[in-house]
């Protein structure tokens, strides 16, 4: 583990239209729709410094942060038509364009932090980027979060019986849609930035999010709940318009690829540390109660849920199914 002090990189990349010489300028507008203070947030922020100095100031990154540009229902067609040149959407979300993309969105597919690594940084990330190369949209890389844990308001989750005839907030996205109908609750997909509104309202009961999301979106305002479960990881692809890449010259693409790969090995190695500092802020506060699964809870969610990998490799297909099969069985629980 690497520690560091959170409270350091807390200086922001975004929007800052006081500059000289703009005109000359390449800009990228990257529109995300979490807050500043969260993985993806911070590891765009990253991205947006290196470009800015391997480019010795010739590419600026606009960061539109916190859907105030475009949320997490139309950003996809933003980037297609050119409105935006970046954005950085949940896996499930691609998956509802792409379906192979569902196969990191399988309940516990990974055991821990490594064996994500090794999914992103192998086989199945490199085959699920390549998917997109027929597209306007080009895919740059994989981007960390962390593992979704489940809160709700009137009772704890504990088993998977526990789910039934409950109504969750969910990404779009067949997986996630399959996985709360194996446990037969039912769902609505909602906008991010309209969970904590849906909650407020008791329009669903609960919802499933990293530690960081249910931080820094205050969720926990209006539920009591949290079950630490693990039972599936949230992570990113960042995404590029195809024809804002074409017309870049070739030393820009370079450095923008430079600029990725060193923005998401620095996102891999802080994304555990920052949901770790929202793990201790959310401990702290004594309205929510805090329940984590023991070994006997997980594997029953598990067994409940073996029927979500029937269905999916319909879509994923046997190669990348035996991949993902192989990976958690390196990191056997």
């Amino acid at each position: 583990m690497i520690g560091f002090d959170i409270g350091e990189i807390a200086s922001d990349t975004y929007y800052d239209d006081e500059q000289e010489g703009l005109e000359e300028q390449i800009i990228i507008r990257f529109s995300h729709v979490t807050a500043e203070n969260t993985p993806k947030g911070r590891t765009a922020s990253k991205f947006a410094e290196l470009l800015e100095d391997k480019t010795n100031g010739k590419v600026k990154v606009h960061i539109f942060p916190n859907a105030i540009l475009y949320n997490d229902t139309n950003e996809w067609e933003a980037v297609q038509n050119g409105s935006v040149e970046m954005i950085a959407p949940a896996t499930a979300k691609i998956s509802r364009h792409y379906p192979i993309w569902q196969i990191l969105d399988l309940p516990f597919a990974f055991p821990n932090y490594q064996a994500v690594e090794e999914a992103y940084e192998g086989k199945i990330g490199e085959t699920l980027l390549d998917r997109l190369e027929h597209t306007n949209v080009k895919g740059l890389d994989l981007w960390y979060n962390g593992f979704k844990q489940i809160t709700t308001q009137e009772s704890a989750i504990r088993t998977a019986d526990d789910f039934s005839r409950l109504h969750f907030r969910t990404m779009p996205g067949p997986v996630i849609q399959e996985q709360f109908n194996q446990l037969n609750a039912s769902t609505s997909t909602l906008s991010f930035n309209k969970t904590y509104h849906n909650l407020e309202v008791n329009f669903v009961d609960g919802q499933e999010n990293t530690l960081s999301n249910i931080n820094t979106k205050k969720f926990y305002e209006h539920q009591q709940y949290l079950t630490i479960s693990n039972h599936g990881y949230l992570g990113y692809g960042v995404l590029m318009n195809r024809d804002f890449w074409n017309g870049l010259p070739s030393k820009i693409q370079e450095s923008i690829h430079e600029a990725i790969h060193e923005a998401t090995e620095w996102g891999r190695r802080h994304a555990i540390e920052i949901n770790d500092q929202h793990a201790r802020e959310i401990r702290l506060n004594q309205s929510l109660e805090i329940y984590t699964l023991s070994a006997e809870e997980r594997a029953q969610w598990r067994q409940a849920l073996r029927p979500v990998y029937i269905k999916a490799e319909e879509a994923v297909g046997s190669d990348l199914m035996q991949e993902i099969k192989t990976i958690r069985e390196n990191y056997a629980y």
